[in-house]
């Protein structure tokens, strides 16, 4: 267990962190907006989700592999970033579109948790973050496996309260955009627009 001043730091920089927009707050605020505020929160339990494996693979040394081997850091950006693309370019072609709410068919929660949680997954800056941020605030050299299991989890419970926040707030604004743009096409364009962006934006990251 790593001591208490250790943890106070933690979750400071944690929650700084976690209040700094990235791609799985775009995701979150993308999701809300597009679809609903329970999608929104959906999508944060599939990151949390992500967080957890990433967290595991930090704790078990799989994170290790992707400073010791550049090819399996591509090969996961690459899957990543087209994983991002396809969902943008399936939400254009969707013949659920935008048109009415009763027209609008059922959006299937699990399959936005299983995007939200893939989407974590497949993005290797997180797992060489997780890989950067965790061992820091590790106290001594005794039972180091559970200190970075108790330290992401906590991470994690911090990263999705936030992450629920944004939902319930983007998921207002966008009943908001919604009857601003009378469910029009050009709002289902804007926001696929977001994720293929996302990909794209992955995919020409460079490892540092």
């Amino acid at each position: 267990m790593p001591d208490i001043s250790n943890i106070l730091l933690f979750v400071i920089a944690g929650l700084t962190l976690n209040l700094t927009p990235g791609p799985d707050m775009m995701f979150i605020i993308t999701r809300s907006v597009s679809e609903s505020t329970k999608s929104g929160i959906v999508s944060s339990f599939g990151i949390a989700a992500g967080s957890i494996f990433h967290t595991l693979a930090v704790a078990f040394g799989l994170s290790a592999l992707l400073t010791a081997v550049p090819a399996a850091y591509e090969i996961i950006k690459y899957t990543g970033a087209a994983y991002l693309v396809y969902l943008g370019i399936k939400m254009i072609i969707a013949k659920r579109g935008v048109s009415t709410e009763d027209n609008k068919a059922p959006i299937k929660m699990h399959s936005v948790f299983l995007q939200a949680m893939l989407t974590n997954i497949f993005n290797p800056k997180v797992a060489l973050f997780f890989l950067a941020f965790l061992p820091q605030f590790v106290s001594g050299t005794s039972n180091i496996t559970y200190q970075i299991i108790f330290l992401g989890l906590l991470f994690n419970l911090n990263g999705t309260i936030v992450n629920i926040i944004v939902a319930f707030t983007a998921g207002r604004m966008g009943k908001i955009l919604k009857s601003k743009l009378n469910n029009s096409r050009v709002y289902k364009w804007i926001t696929a627009s977001v994720f293929i962006g996302l990909g794209i934006r992955l995919a020409l990251l460079e490892r540092k």
